[in-house]
């Protein structure tokens, strides 16, 4: 058995341990959702005043609530359309709460060029979420792209606990705006191969329609 694998396993019998006792709790997993929030905004407040490594550590704490409340919902039959909402709507929250902490900490440092680079961060971030929202109001899904969220938390906790965030935010502002180029392409591909079907099941229904007296 690897490393990797022996650890995979180890962290797979943690989280369901924690699952159980929640479960056991009877805790709303929309709580365990908000306390991830709450806890992104104090690694928010510890990127805002320089503390990198301690963010890193907060983040990843924070983590923990992102992989459970979702499993404490299917393990207590709670799972609710609101719920999936209420997730989506405060991981956007809780991405935010990230990068307005480095804005804080790029401005008080007078980094002007760091404090662009993280709003176009932050300006990806929210348009990777908003073009699959979009995109799948019209086509039935849009899961393409290589920097989803949990690719971009991974980046910032690297970038917190080695203190090269500059470089992760470059990676992220490159990567990410490429993830949305790559949804805006697909979509565009996925809509024209639903119309040209619509398309091509009028054509042949046309003419049955026309024979009939």
């Amino acid at each position: 058995m690897t490393y990797t694998r022996a650890i995979g396993i180890g962290t797979s019998k943690i989280i369901r341990l924690v699952v159980r006792m929640l479960a056991l709790s009877k805790i709303n997993p929309n709580v365990l959702t908000f306390l991830g929030l709450v806890i992104n905004m104090v690694a928010g407040a510890f990127l805002a005043i320089g503390s990198f490594r301690t963010a890193g550590a907060v983040i990843i704490f924070a983590g923990l609530f992102d992989m459970v409340d979702g499993r404490v919902a299917r393990a207590t039959n709670q799972v609710t359309r609101f719920g999936g909402f209420f997730d989506s709507v405060l991981d956007r929250y809780s991405d935010l709460a990230l990068l307005v902490g480095l804005l804080v900490y790029y401005g008080t440092i007078n980094r002007p060029s760091y404090v662009v680079l993280t709003a176009v961060v932050m300006t990806a971030s929210v348009m990777i979420s908003y073009t699959r929202t979009r995109a799948e109001n019209i086509v039935p899904a849009c899961k393409v792209g290589f920097l989803e969220r949990p690719e971009r938390i991974v980046l910032l906790i690297i970038g917190a606990l080695f203190d090269r965030m500059a470089p992760v935010l470059w990676v992220i502002a490159v990567l990410g705006n490429l993830t949305v180029i790559h949804r805006m392409i697909f979509t565009y591909q996925e809509a024209k191969r639903l119309e040209d079907a619509q398309l091509r099941t009028r054509s042949v229904a046309a003419p049955r329609s026309s024979s009939l007296p």
